[in-house]
């Protein structure tokens, strides 16, 4: 992408700060609904923060614009997010981390997918069956110390 793209990009998302549940109950009233949506989409999962770097999964290229697929006619999102390393030990905590933000962020009509780029972990099929397991992903957010971590790459960055 180059300078002036990700500078439009940029100050377009700054301009969509919407919450999600707002802009798509009011979707009707904007012209291009689909775009903006997507780069609210955007701007809600690119500054999530990485549980192991100093750094968000945009800057880290783990999430990219091209990851996130969006169907709002069919109430679907799925994001392929890409770990730094195959022996990603976070991998699950990053998926987690992802659907948590979605699930605090879309309605409830829309099916998440999230989901591992092929062939950029060891345990891909595992990773990606315990992140779209509904009782995985329940008993996860059990577990007081795993939020804490969630919450913790949720959270606002002071950059």
């Amino acid at each position: 992408m180059g300078a002036n793209v990700t500078y439009k990009l940029r100050n377009t998302i700054e301009i969509c700060t919407l919450p999600l549940l707002q802009l798509y109950d009011t979707r009707k009233l904007c012209g291009c609904a689909n775009s903006v949506l997507f780069l609210t989409f955007l701007h809600h999962l690119r500054d999530i923060k990485d549980p192991e770097h100093p750094y968000s999964l945009e800057e880290l290229k783990v999430i990219t614009e091209d990851a996130i697929e969006l169907d709002a006619k069919r109430n679907y999102v799925r994001v392929t997010f890409t770990p730094t390393v195959e022996h990603c030990s976070m991998a699950t905590v990053i998926g987690l981390c992802l659907r948590v933000k979605l699930m605090r962020s879309l309605p409830s009509r829309f099916k998440v997918d999230i989901r591992v780029a092929p062939g950029t972990h060891a345990t891909e099929a595992a990773v990606n069956k315990q992140l779209n397991d509904k009782e995985r992903v329940a008993a996860a957010l059990e577990n007081p110390n795993l939020v804490d971590m969630v919450d913790e790459c949720l959270g606002p960055s002071y950059e």
